[in-house]
Order: C-alpha cells, then structure tokens, then sequence
C-alpha cells in the first residue's frame, strides 16, 4: 500500500503535470507510480514486473512529459503496445495528464487506420508516438517515421506481445532506435524471452516488482452494469431503490468536483447525501461521517483517499459511480463494506470502452463480477408499492387517526363515496411527485450484455485520442461465409498459427470468431476469413508482418499450390469438426 503521505509534489513532478494530477483527482501515487518515477525522472532503465490496472500508464507517462522538449517538434518517446485498444487508450492517458502543456501532441500509430490519416500527422509533428509494432515497422520502412530524436522507449506489456507473436518485431524495432534512448519495460510475468530483450537491450535496469491485490472481501457480493455515460445518475438512483437491505451507500468517483456535483444532484432527487473529498477540513470530514453513523445521510460520495480508512458499519453498498485507476483501489473501495463478518454488495459502473479493466479487475482479484441490467419498470413499480405499504402500515401502527377516521366518515355519508375510492384519491395525492409505477423515460434501456452482444448493421464509432483525426476505417461485422487466402508466410519462416491470429486480429480489426482453418505449407500458409473482407483491411494485411515478413494477404487462386487431400495437424485455428462455410467458435490461442 502506498504511504498516504507521499505525494506527486514530493517526486518533483513538474508543477503543470501536478496541476493536471489534481483536475483528475490522483492525490497520492500509486505503489509503481512512487517506485517507477523517481528512477525514469533520472534517465534510468527500467524493469517493471506489474500487472494490468496497477497504475503503470501514469507511472511512465508522467516522466516521459516531464522531460520533454515541447519546442522540438520530433518524436521524443515511443510506446510500443500489444493492440491498439491499448495504443489509443495509453494515448487518451497522455493527453490528459499533459492537459497543462501547450502545444503537446500525441499520435497513436496502429493498424487498421488510415496510413494517410497517420502521414498527415505525423508530417505535422508529435512529440509521443503511441503505436503497435507492426505499423510503426511500417513508418520506419517508409522514413515516414524518424527518431533520430528518441530519448524514451517503453514496451507496454511485453508479456502479451511475446504471446501474439510480436517479439520479433520489437526486436526488430529496437534496433532501429538510438543505442542512447532509456528504456523501460513493463510485463505482468517475466518469460525467458522477455528476459533475454532486457538483457540485450537494456542498461543496467532497475527492477522494480508490484504486486496487486489479489484478494477481496469475501462476504462482498459484486456485480457490475455496463453504463453509457449519460444514464449514470438516472441508473444509479433506480439501483438504489429496488436493492434489498439497503441502508447506507458510499458512493466512489474519481474527482473532488465530482464528489460535490454528484452528492447535490442525489439531494435534488430525495436521498440524503453529502460530498467527502480532500478539500475538505478534518471537522467538515468528521461531521460527514458522524452523521453517516448516526443515519442521517443514507449515501456519502468520495475519492478514494477520502474514504481511506473509513469503518462505518452501515455502510450496506459500495457504488463504483466511475471506474477506479487500478485494481487495488478497487479492492480498497469494496472493503468499505462487508467488514466484520457482515455481508456487502459492490456495483461496479462499467463503460464499453472500459471493458478491458473490468476483466484486468476479475483478473486481479481471481473472482467473477455478475452482469446485472437496470431494474424493469415492473421491478422499481414492485419495489415502490412495497415501500409504500410498508409506510402506511407503519402509521396506522403508530399514529392515532382518530380525528382522520372521522373526516373519512364524514365524506363517505355526505359526498356519497366509498372508503376505497377516498383511499384510492389519497394514494394518487401522495405519489403525484414520486409515482409508484414510473413512466418508460424514467428507465433507460440497458445496453447489450458482454456476453453476447448483438448484431450490427452499421459500423460503430471508434475511439480516438484527443486532438487525433478519425480513422476512416472502422470496425465492420462480416458474413457468416468463410473462403481461403493466401498469406507469404510458413513453417520455413518459423511461423505458427498463434502468431498469424493475433497479427490478423489485432492489424486487420477481425474478431477472433471470423478466422477459420489456418494450414501451414513450406514458404506459404492458408487462412480462412470472411467472403466479405473489405478491400481496406485486405490492403492493411498485405502489409501487416509475421516474423518481420510481410503476409501480401490475397484470396487463395487455381494457380496457388493445391491444398493436400489429409490436412496437418495442429495447425488449424478452427475446431477440427467444424464445417467450412460458417464462422467458427472463437479460441484464444
């Protein structure tokens, strides 16, 4: 655990990349944040060994800003990622925390963008290249890419390139980099491969080793809801309302403005609420949470070194309202409830694009977390007209209605009504503000579920860094019917069917599911994809490289050597008894 009293000030950071730390609301570093930037502040190689979600993208990217030269318009550092999922996301990290320096630019580099879309930026200058190694082999083959100018490398999960056959192509990269560039290498596990690159390529390295919770509470129940940003709160306030034994909630958001705005908006909407972050006085603190304990607020709202340390027994529910930085923040924030042999429940806001770090958390803390959908309108009706019983079960055990059973006989004799009708008259009075069956607007729909989303018929919007044109290609569904394509690349080349999945998935964009049979001959291979392939991912293949070879993907002709009556073994992607002609299960190789 980090030691609260270390700050960002106190690794010497920059003053602007202090001031865009804090519009973000980080207030300490994380355990590889203090261990890793101290050392890559100081021009120092370094090892990393940390999983997915520990903090590491700020731990890197914070000394790569920091000592940049913003008025050399040249590639200063280079960060080498497995997929570019990862390339755009790490580079979405460094706009942000370079929020603060004027006339910085990022650029992601990778495949399935338009290369002309990626030569008009790059001739317009960037100072971090973000990329995935086959398109930045493509741009250093092209002089579309220079870096003579290279002070940094960073190998962001190393560990996965080794396993989608990529580690040839970085080698290949590092050898085209200035011999007096720092290098840092992060990896979850350390391979001999891996070893073997540090070894060669490195200077004296500082190691460092993190290791991320790996435990949660095991009386926590954990579930999480698959959120488009603008049903958060609306979804939120439903959840709240239809859990069973719920009592008080902490609430967890990633800033101190947010604590403030997220805490008024639950007010507005009946709850009693209140704001804890670390702008706060410790009496204003101490008066939030005494008034927690003692019941009257049902929901805090907080950062998460806010809430470090906070036992309030009540506490039934921990809402994660934004996703946390890293894993152990997650199992810091779900502590806060289940304590003492109690049971708890954590609901985990979850968005599409930030699927990836709900998996690195289920990963990390070696438990499932539970899809669950927004509550129906049935279900917030149900829940309703229960709580609405139980309220005037209560007053009529509590209360005396003397004087209330004797205007109820008054109207029934004089104005000729029933008791149901008056009864009925009274309920629609009291529920007008808050009706007990909401109306459909009330309940945005639920996105698809992970597990199986649905079909497409137009192509989705990526995601992009900010200050980065759009890609023109995007991700496209393709039919169900498969054929043959030739590929330049086989058992001479020491290629296997692993390397070419992940060279087709991650630099073509196709989904694992569309990659049928793969045969391995001599001096060429054999795979299976859609009917349909798109002449633009057609022309990203023929470039994309398998053992720094070029694949030049083509549809599979009469003039090709002819596929062999008995097929090899171990050399198809696809199941064995699968028919030709219709996609494939999908296998993680």
């Amino acid at each position: 655990m980090t030691d609260p009293t270390i700050s960002f000030a106190a690794l010497e950071l920059p003053a602007p990349l202090l001031a865009a730390l804090a519009d973000v609301g980080y207030e300490t570093p994380s355990p590889i944040q203090a261990a890793c930037i101290p050392h890559l502040l100081a021009g120092r190689d370094l090892l990393g060994e940390a999983q997915t979600g520990t903090g590491k993208t700020a731990a890197f990217a914070l000394p790569v800003l920091a000592r940049l030269n913003l008025d050399l318009k040249k590639p200063q550092a280079l960060v080498l990622t497995p997929t570019r999922e990862l390339a755009i996301q790490v580079a979405e990290a460094f706009q942000k925390y370079a929020h603060h320096l004027p006339g910085f630019h990022v650029l992601p580099v990778y495949g399935g963008q338009s290369m002309v879309v990626q030569l008009r930026a790059l001739s317009r200058g960037a100072h971090v290249i973000v990329g995935t190694p086959g398109r930045i082999m493509d741009h250093l083959e092209r002089k579309s890419l220079s870096f003579d100018a290279l002070q940094t490398l960073v190998l962001d999960e190393a560990d996965e390139m080794l396993r989608m056959g990529f580690i040839d192509d970085v080698e290949w990269i590092l050898e085209h980099t200035p011999a007096t560039r720092q290098t840092a290498l992060f990896s979850a596990t350390m391979p001999e491969p891996i070893r073997r690159i540090a070894q060669r390529y490195q200077r004296e390295p500082q190691l460092v080793k993190i290791r991320s919770a790996t435990t949660t509470v095991a009386s926590v129940h954990q579930r999480y809801w698959q959120v488009r940003g603008a049903d958060k709160l609306e979804a939120l306030t439903r959840m709240l309302e239809v859990e069973e034994n719920f009592d008080a909630a902490i609430v967890f958001v990633r800033t101190k403005t947010a604590t403030a705005e997220l805490a008024e908006k639950l007010e507005a909407r009946g709850y009693q609420a209140a704001a804890l972050n670390g702008d706060m006085t410790q009496g204003l603190r101490e008066q939030v949470i005494d008034r927690l304990k003692n019941g009257g607020l049902d929901i805090v709202v907080a950062t998460d070194v806010a809430a470090r340390g906070l036992d309030v027994p009540r506490i039934s529910h921990v809402i994660n309202y934004d996703v946390p930085y890293d894993t152990e923040a997650y199992v810091h924030r779900i502590g806060r409830t289940g304590r003492a042999g109690r049971s708890g429940n954590a609901i985990l806001f979850v968005a599409p694009r930030e699927m990836r770090m709900l998996k690195t958390i289920e990963r990390a803390t070696r438990q499932p977390i539970e899809a669950i959908t927004l509550p129906t309108l049935d279900e917030v009706a149900d829940r309703r007209i229960v709580m609405f019983k139980q309220q005037i079960m209560e007053v009529l055990a509590e209360e005396n209605l003397d004087f209330f059973f004797d205007v109820t006989r008054r109207m029934e004799s004089e104005d000729n009504l029933s008791s149901r009708q008056i009864a009925a008259a009274l309920a629609f009075m009291i529920q007008r503000e808050r009706p007990l069956r909401p109306e459909p607007n009330e309940i945005p729909a639920p996105p698809p579920a992970r597990s199986s989303p649905p079909a497409r018929t137009s192509p989705p919007a990526r995601t992009q860094a900010p200050g980065t044109s759009a890609p023109t290609q995007q991700a496209r569904s393709h039919s169900s019917v498969l054929k043959p394509y030739r590929i330049d690349v086989g058992r001479l080349h020491g290629a296997s069917p692993k390397e070419i999945v992940g060279a087709i998935a991650n630099e073509g964009g196709i989904d694992g599911k569309f990659i049928g049979q793969i045969h391995l001959f001599d001096d060429y291979s054999m795979v299976e994809l859609p009917a349909d392939l798109p002449a633009d991912i057609i022309a990203t293949l023929k470039r994309t490289r398998v053992k720094q070879k070029p694949l030049n993907l083509r549809p599979l002709t009469d003039a090709d050597q002819p596929m062999p009556a008995k097929r090899p073994r171990a050399t198809a992607h696809q199941p064995r008894n699968a028919p030709t002609g219709k996609p494939p299960r999908s296998r993680r190789d």
